[in-house]
């Protein structure tokens, strides 16, 4: 698995309709708030031309490329954290993912309704966002109100976390995000926004969530992506799609998180690999297996770009861009990794 990613936004956003463009589920889009009444999950391929590049040269039967799974929820509104509309139900699903993509209404549609009667995305913005941190409150007061209990013993451990809970609690209260926690507080998690903007693009809105935001925002026509998604590859790219705002949104979403995709490869298969920025070698071949972890003893490393060059890992070897890695060195972006470790 790559990442995870939970998808926000208010009903009639374009959330489904960005969730089909991504994973080509087939979500229920309905000109109607809530029509999706339970969370629809998705698994994604990142799209990466190096590692086909990879296998060809390694000689691997197959190609298993490395994925991101989303999370679409319900449609919040205001008042879903005391339980209006659907969406509330539902927060418990992302409360695990590894970020947040916003998605917030950019288009006018006659055909479309706006829960709100209006488009405005950053009052949209701080709906959501009020929820969530309402959302996050409630959660610190139970866990707090259950800390104070235990904390009566004197155990200086639990002394302390009330007294970080209580900290986070404060800044919920004056509306600011959690910041960093133990538990899985949906405003201490990396948000990206996504505009969902028509044809045109609609650059003026797009600029006022940067500049109101500060956030990484991905300008995507959902609709668009959507019809895209249908097409072949072959059929995409003879129409000019070859990169997609989709690609973009996945693009941000790596660099949101700091992550980076490094190769393995033999005869049976070649596949890509997820892992944050600043991973030692031995912590990312135990995404492979807990095993390679436990046994490693060195990796011999090449990166994409220099074996693609060479043409062949002999060829990589003799020009001498090869090199062995021990157990204190960072997996690079890019990097093709063989292991060898005991069992």
């Amino acid at each position: 698995m790559g990442f995870t990613l939970g998808i926000v936004g208010l009903p009639n956003v374009g959330k489904s309709t960005l969730f089909n463009a991504l994973s080509r589920a087939r979500a229920e889009v309905s000109n109607y708030p809530f029509c999706t009444i339970k969370p629809n999950v998705g698994v994604v391929e990142v799209p990466d031309e190096r590692l086909l590049q990879i296998q060809k040269i390694m000689g691997s039967a197959k190609a298993i490329p490395t994925t991101i799974e989303f999370y679409d929820i319900a449609g919040l509104v205001k008042g879903a954290h005391k339980g209006e509309g659907l969406g509330n139900q539902f927060l418990s699903h992302i409360r695990e993912v590894d970020a947040i993509a916003h998605v917030v209404r950019c288009f006018s549609s006659q055909d479309i309704a706006h829960v709100s009667g209006k488009v405005d995305p950053i009052a949209d913005i701080e709906i959501i966002e009020a929820e969530l941190i309402l959302a996050d409150l409630a959660m610190v007061e139970k866990h707090l109100a259950e800390t104070k209990i235990k904390a009566k013993s004197g155990d200086k451990k639990i002394l302390a976390q009330a007294a970080e809970l209580e900290t986070i609690k404060n800044r919920l209260a004056e509306g600011k995000p959690a910041g960093e926690s133990e538990l899985p507080l949906l405003t201490a998690k990396p948000i990206l926004y996504v505009a969902n903007v028509d044809e045109s693009g609609n650059k003026d809105l797009v600029d006022l969530i940067k500049q109101k935001t500060g956030r990484l925002v991905v300008p995507i026509c959902a609709q668009l992506e959507a019809e895209i998604a249908d097409l072949s590859p072959e059929e995409a790219k003879e129409l000019g799609y070859e990169s997609t705002g989709l690609d973009q949104f996945i693009h941000q979403g790596y660099k949101l998180l700091d992550l980076i995709t490094f190769f393995t490869a033999n005869n049976k298969e070649c596949r890509a690999w997820t892992t944050t920025k600043g991973t030692k070698i031995p912590a990312a071949a135990g995404k492979i297996h807990s095993d390679m972890e436990k046994g490693f003893i060195s990796a011999e490393v090449v990166n994409a770009a220099e074996l693609i060059k060479a043409g062949s890992y002999a060829k990589a070897r003799e020009q001498g861009v090869l090199r062995t890695e021990g157990k204190n060195s960072l997996v690079q972006a890019g990097d093709l990794v063989l292991i060898r470790f005991n069992v």
